[in-house]
């Protein structure tokens, strides 16, 4: 607990002034947590069989063309569909120069799929700063809210299982406590900082609070099939980039969506 507490200190410490700034620094230090989360997927799929350093090494620079698209002053959610055909192209056409064993179709797909997914939702984190930091922090407050009151239900009053064949110690109490806490403390934020029609702010928090805990889920089932308690240790105590960001990129993909309608 101590590690993972002093661990947490040193992030925020790093982290909240890069938030504040915002411009160049921002997008720095976000371009190099996308880069250290594009490498514990990597090392995922290493653990099945090293990938060619050539690959990893076209496949970064690509997967940054994405990630930094359009983002400096940008308030605009637009990634270049060219850039996106180049990622594809330039990690799909080396199959045919690469013995099967080393290289092959599914291991270009599953890069292709995580680069366009990790570099559009790191590329929108930069944009919505852009846009306004305080709907940065409207997601955050989500994300976190949700994940700290569902881990406090969840271990005070937790007793249905939410879906134990991929987290067994997430309960339904917990995911019920968690939305209902994120969905109050978000949508007290958002009303109060940007006004709005409370329904509508209301119904939105508690999606993305659902998004979130999905989010979640669906990276503990990645982290399931390959046989990982985390993706990473940068942060003892928590894990990886991915474990941390997990609720916060699935929540930033849909937010992108609907904030128009806030």
């Amino acid at each position: 607990m101590k590690k993972r507490v002093i661990s947490a200190i040193v992030a925020l410490i790093i982290c909240i002034p890069l938030l504040i700034i915002g411009g160049y620094p921002f997008y720095i230090g976000v371009s190099v947590l996308s880069v250290i989360g594009y490498y514990e997927i990597i090392n995922l799929k290493e653990r099945e069989r090293k990938i060619p350093l050539f690959i990893k090494l076209l496949g970064l620079v690509t997967y940054l063309m994405i990630v930094l698209d359009n983002v400096v002053n940008s308030n605009i959610f637009l990634i270049d569909y060219k850039v996106l055909a180049i990622d594809a192209f330039a990690l799909m056409l080396p199959i045919i120069f690469y013995d099967k064993k080393k290289y092959n179709v599914n291991d270009a797909l599953y890069l292709i799929g995580f680069s366009i997914f990790l570099g559009i939702t790191f590329n929108f984190l930069m944009i919505f700063r852009n846009i306004d930091i305080n709907y940065l922090i409207y997601i955050l407050l989500i994300t976190i809210m949700t994940d700290t009151f569902a881990h406090f239900f969840g271990t005070k009053i937790g007793k249905y299982k939410l879906c134990p064949s991929v987290s067994p110690n997430k309960t339904i109490e917990g995911a019920v406590g968690g939305a209902i806490m994120g969905t109050f403390i978000s949508s007290v934020f958002y009303l109060t900082v940007f006004g709005g029609k409370m329904l509508i702010v209301i119904l939105i928090s508690l999606m993305l609070s659902i998004v979130a805990q999905c989010g979640d889920l669906v990276f503990s089932a990645i982290k399931r099939e390959y046989d990982v308690k985390d993706f990473g240790k940068i942060m003892p105590g928590h894990g990886g980039v991915l474990d941390r960001f997990d609720s916060l990129l699935f929540s930033i993909l849909i937010f992108s969506i609907v904030a128009s309608y806030l």
